[in-house]
């Protein structure tokens, strides 16, 4: 909804004894001056913020070695992106390649072994019940057999293994992302322990934003949930870049972390950005605003109709009884577009001067606008959107 107008007063270009500023009585100076006025009722106000924070990858993953060996070549253009599973390294694979034809030859003939036990255990039996063969030599045949058959599944497992290692000698992308500069060249031995990666690939069509907020303020927050009209709300995030640019698309906040930075005494919220473009990069800095609750007895008062005394407290004038000028102080901490966000000090209904406000003076007596060329503000409820 659009903000309600401001109800205006104009004086009479024509003769009268206001206009010629003249009082009861036609003496000069005490005429009752003319003053427009709005009147306010509680709307839902955004309680909106603005912290600092920096970008941080939505994923990120090292590119590593999990054997031992030399890099032969080389299958990606550094800072392309890559695909989840493509190939992006090949380690010599010539002593793998040998150890898993070992292994598969070491599995066919503990299957062969096998299978001799397994017979020679079956033509005891028969021989053990006539008793032509003691019944130990039978029961050795069984353990033997059963031997073999555990030495099958461990050259099984040992061939498994090789062929694994055998595979690791291609070394794919863990994620799909943006790949970095690599840090090996062809040539180069690596490990699996080392601790220095092959290269890193971070993934930025999507983007985090860590904000760093005082513990102090998110505990005054949470503690004023529920009262005076406040509830929580899921509203969007903007971002302004390192130039003071705005960056086009909005995010929400994703978490708050459960625990205190005991250097800084902030607690980090995660808000999720998109990122088509790659514009955002990890590392930025940037300033997020969002709203991080809604206060639904707040009034918007036009600027124009608040001061401040020379304390610093804002104040406003008000059509109190007998059209007279009632000077209130309220308190208004914050802006929203053409508004303050007032959240104490005036009641529904209130008529709040606006114009004319130099021709008056506490208790004086006014003339306001009519109630018929005034009009009540309607403020947005529920809208977010009028913050941003």
């Amino acid at each position: 909804m659009a903000p309600a107008l401001i109800g205006l007063a104009a004086c009479s270009g024509g003769g009268g004894d206001a206009a010629k500023g003249k009082g009861k009585g036609g003496q000069p100076g005490q005429g009752t001056p003319t003053v427009g006025y709005v009147v306010i009722q509680p709307s839902s106000v955004a309680m909106t913020t603005e912290l600092s924070g920096r970008t941080t990858a939505f994923e990120s993953s090292d590119v590593r070695p999990q054997v031992t060996g030399i890099i032969r070549r080389r299958f990606f253009t550094e800072g392309t992106l890559v695909k989840k599973g493509q190939p992006l390294y090949e380690i010599d694979p010539r002593l793998y390649r040998a150890a898993a034809n070992e292994a598969q030859a070491n599995l066919q003939s503990a299957r062969a072994n096998a299978e001799a036990q397994g017979i020679l255990a079956q033509r005891y039996k028969p021989l053990a019940e006539m008793e032509a063969i003691s019944k130990q030599d039978y029961t050795n045949a069984i353990a033997t057999s059963r031997q073999a058959t555990a030495s099958v599944a461990q050259t099984r497992a040992a061939l498994e293994t090789a062929q694994i290692n055998l595979k690791f000698t291609t070394v794919p992308a863990p994620i799909t992302g943006r790949i970095g500069r690599s840090l090996f060249t062809v040539g180069a031995l690596v490990s699996a322990t080392q601790t220095d990666p092959l290269s890193q690939i971070q993934r930025l069509d999507l983007i985090f934003v860590d904000i760093q907020q005082a513990s102090g303020d998110l505990l005054a927050l949470r503690r004023s949930l529920g009262q005076n009209g406040i509830v929580p709300t899921r509203a969007e995030v903007r971002l302004k870049l390192e130039d003071g640019s705005d960056y086009g698309a909005t995010g929400s906040v994703e978490f708050a972390e459960a625990l205190v930075n005991t250097e800084t005494g902030t607690v980090t919220l995660r808000a999720r950005f998109p990122n088509p473009q790659g514009l955002l990069l990890p590392g930025m800095f940037v300033q997020a605003k969002f709203a991080q609750a809604i206060n639904q007895r707040a009034f918007l008062v036009p600027q124009a109709g608040v001061a401040r005394d020379a304390k610093g407290n804002a104040t406003v004038y008000v059509v109190g009884a007998d059209n007279k000028a009632v000077q209130k102080t309220i308190k208004a901490d914050r802006t929203q577009g053409a508004y303050w966000v007032v959240t104490s000090g005036l009641n529904p209904g209130d008529r709040i001067i606006t114009q004319g406000l130099s021709k008056i003076a506490p208790n004086q007596s006014v003339k306001p606008v009519p109630e018929n060329t005034a009009q009540k503000i309607e403020a947005p409820k529920g809208d977010s959107s009028r913050w941003r």
